[in-house]
């Protein structure tokens, strides 16, 4: 069953390209978006199975009107012309060895623009990679738990040739309860390449609580 736990009408709207929408729709995509329920929040894109998914998330982007962030890592801020690229995009450098952590210093971007009541949402794969892997990656888990904010899951289908993004979760903290939620929520995605996807499970490693 779909996730409500933020139902509808959402206040957070946006104003998006005809120009994207109209590409989309020649590459026989549709896009499923009625806005965002709050101002901060966290989106996670799955699957991400090929260097198609990009291209075709960016005219998403475009197409919504949607401003959403993402992480990078600063030595690619460092190089010129293509770093200021990324930052158009949307790109977040990424200093691992902050003191707080990646995930620390992105909860405190939430708690600022909480403040401020400024609009921030933050883009991830919690795969991490196109290549195939074992589970997700916690960074997503962690810091949308951590800051307080919705989950926005966005499913990227290949299958339909449909983007959606209209489920929104509020994490509970019991991560063996949540993932089984996420499991239902994205269940019959497909990527562009189906047997790349990740299993809906956390990633055992001892470094996955501080990679993003």
């Amino acid at each position: 069953m779909p996730i409500v736990d933020y139902p509808p009408p959402y206040p957070v709207q946006f104003r998006g390209s005809r120009l994207a929408r109209a590409v989309l729709s020649l590459a026989g995509w549709r896009v499923r978006f009625q806005g965002f329920p709050a101002r901060q929040g966290v989106a996670i894109v799955y699957p991400h199975t090929s260097n198609w998914d990009f291209p075709v998330m960016m005219l998403v982007k475009w197409a919504t009107g949607i401003h959403a962030c993402f992480w990078g890592k600063d030595s690619l801020f460092r190089i010129p012309v293509f770093g200021r690229w990324l930052r158009w995009l949307g790109g977040l450098p990424i200093d691992r060895s902050a003191p707080q952590g990646v995930v620390g210093s992105m909860v405190a971007r939430f708690e600022e623009a909480r403040a401020r009541d400024a609009y921030l949402w933050l883009g991830l794969s919690p795969e991490g990679t196109r290549r195939l892997t074992p589970g997700w990656r916690s960074g997503f888990y962690s810091v949308t738990q951590k800051a307080q904010v919705p989950l926005a899951l966005v499913r990227l289908d290949y299958a339909r040739r449909e983007v959606c993004i209209d489920q929104f979760m509020r994490l509970s903290g019991d991560s063996v309860q949540d993932y089984a939620r996420l499991v239902e929520a994205f269940d019959q995605v497909r990527g562009f390449h189906a047997d790349q996807a990740a299993p809906i499970q956390p990633l055992v490693s001892s470094n996955t609580s501080s990679k993003p």
